[in-house]
């Protein structure tokens, strides 16, 4: 699967079931829908995309589809970095952390769409240090770290159904989360 650049996503061979990297994918793709909410940032859709390239063998990716518009862009960008937090939580919470596990949560191409998305508003995020009148990707990552510990019920509520039905829209999200998803006018859904 392409990034936002058309660059194929980073592949990591992973010591994890099938069930059990589905699940950590649907924990990523809900830790970016439910801060999104948080914020403010309208979700079109979320979904778990999972398929086998050759015999013997699977992939997972997912994908969540969101709309903002006049919002802060450090929500935006801890948005992006909700995902692997949210992965990297349910590994440890569900005892299948390890180095490997943990480094297969990278998710590269969320920094680097909040590092582009940023600059073409002129705000600059730095990769792995703290620019002048910026944010770093480490203080992005302590910000959505501290939402997605409070919303974990919130993502762990959305990961299992989304997990379970592959794909979840916006309001179904909102629904079972009692957050609001914002109206394209910026009002509720």
């Amino acid at each position: 699967m392409a990034d936002h650049t058309d660059r194929q996503r980073a592949c990591f061979n992973v010591s994890l079931s099938y069930e059990q990297t589905r699940l950590g994918m649907a924990f990523h793709e809900a830790g970016h829908a439910v801060l999104s909410l948080a914020y403010g940032i309208r979700v079109t859709e979320a979904e778990v995309i999972a398929w086998r390239p050759e015999e013997g063998g699977w992939r997972v990716t997912g994908r969540t589809g969101h709309e903002a518009n006049n919002i802060s862009p450090w929500h935006f960008a801890a948005m992006g970095a909700a995902g692997s937090l949210a992965q990297v939580e349910y590994l440890l919470r569900y005892g299948l952390w390890t180095p490997e596990s943990a480094a297969a949560c990278a998710a590269e191409h969320d920094r680097e769409l909040a590092v582009d998305t940023l600059a073409r508003h002129g705000i600059v995020l730095g990769r792995d240090h703290v620019p002048e009148g910026g944010k770093s990707w480490g203080m992005v990552r302590g910000m959505a770290r501290r939402k997605v510990t409070h919303l974990w019920h919130e993502i762990r509520t959305v990961a299992r159904a989304l997990n379970e039905r592959d794909r979840l829209t916006g309001d179904e999200i909102a629904a079972l989360t009692g957050l609001t998803n914002p109206s394209f006018a910026g009002g509720a859904a």
